[in-house]
């Protein structure tokens, strides 16, 4: 069943990690597994986070949006077990370039807020990106 836009909004926002979807010049589709944060407004944080080990703190994934601001990330629910819960959720995102500090700050301090790990908020940035639409499916109602 489709899911009504308020319905994939707040699936969208109560859920915990989704995968990151850019466009590599070259490879196409670049899909990665992030965790996010939601605000108000629309947008959406997807930290560069000092935890995890990473090769640079250059990702591919921002020299992606530089080329190509279109994004796109989808969350889901699996359930071996019980298919009546399945659902997923897409948001269409655009990469707005710099919106300033405040926004990624708000969105940092709800990135700390959700993770434990990011309690100290170890970041390098907060990537900002605009919830530009959101559809979803469920296989069955809440």
């Amino acid at each position: 069943m489709r899911l009504a836009e308020h319905e994939a909004r707040a699936r969208l926002e109560s859920h915990d990690h989704g995968i990151l979807c850019t466009v590599h010049a070259e490879r196409g589709v670049d899909a990665v597994p992030v965790a996010y944060a939601v605000d108000d407004d629309g947008y959406l944080g997807v930290p560069v986070d000092l935890v995890k080990p990473k090769a640079s703190l250059r990702l591919q994934r921002e020299r992606n949006l530089e080329a190509d601001p279109r994004a796109t990330l989808l969350a889901e629910h699996w359930d071996r077990g019980d298919w009546s819960r399945l659902w997923w959720v897409r948001a269409e995102l655009r990469w707005p370039g710099d919106t300033g500090a405040s926004r990624a700050a708000d969105l940092a301090t709800r990135l700390a807020g959700r993770y434990p790990q990011y309690q100290d908020q170890p970041f390098a940035r907060v990537l900002v990106l605009q919830i530009v639409g959101v559809t979803g499916w469920a296989a069955a109602d809440r």
